[in-house]
């Protein structure tokens, strides 16, 4: 498949998603009694656009953009610490506010890092199989049913290794991002359908994975 300019926009607009949800993520927020990073109103849009991508390219292109998007994030963290260890101009008073925003703990890395993978190719794989499975029926199914076991995957390993044996580690901060990120994916459902119809008819593609190797360690195949 040649890459077309809609594919990059796709792409682009995932790893956006990521980068922005990571950088606001250390917000956290209240809506009633659940307490939630900021970071959900975008985080679940990355895999609202990895669906898309999925479904439309198959499961050989969404790797790729799922790797890419671990690159750019991790390019991004390097040079966010790169500038935390630079000196600051001595009129310049904000260096604990940019090390609170933008100095990433180690634990929480990990967490954000391991989370995004097995979420990620977790989401994509199970879209794929059950595209071939329902024989492209169904997209609303494929689109929830992925998310929920992506974004429970996601969810319980980033809050198991980045808060577990910590004094605000419970079992509901788990259930609680879970269930609003799949409830925002559930309500863009209209959204996804009119983005995948639109894109199969203008890129005049809608890839079945059935000989794909789903490896998420190898580039090709």
């Amino acid at each position: 498949m040649n890459v077309s300019h809609r594919f990059v926009i796709i792409a682009a607009i995932f790893v956006t998603c990521l980068i922005t949800a990571n950088i606001i993520a250390v917000k956290i927020i209240s809506i009633g009694s659940a307490v939630l990073p900021a970071a959900i109103i975008v985080f679940p849009l990355s895999y609202i656009f990895g669906d898309i991508l999925t479904e439309v390219y198959g499961y050989r292109w969404a790797r790729r953009v799922i790797w890419l998007g671990f690159l750019c994030n991790l390019i991004f963290v390097f040079f966010a610490w790169v500038g935390q260890l630079l000196p600051a101009a001595p009129f310049w008073e904000d260096q604990e506010a940019y090390t609170s925003i933008l100095g990433y703990a180690p634990r929480l890395l990990v967490a954000s890092f391991c989370g995004y993978l097995v979420g990620e190719f977790a989401n994509s794989f199970i879209m794929a199989k059950m595209k071939i499975a329902t024989q492209g029926r169904w997209l609303w199914a494929r689109t929830i049913g992925s998310t929920i076991v992506g974004q429970g995957l996601d969810t319980s390993i980033f809050i198991i290794i980045a808060f577990a044996g910590t004094t605000s580690f419970t079992p509901m901060m788990i259930l609680y991002h879970w269930l609003a990120k799949t409830a925002i994916e559930a309500l863009a459902t209209p959204f996804t359908y009119k983005a995948v119809n639109f894109l199969k008819k203008r890129e005049r593609v809608d890839v079945y994975d059935d000989k794909t190797n789903f490896n998420p360690f190898t580039i090709s195949g």
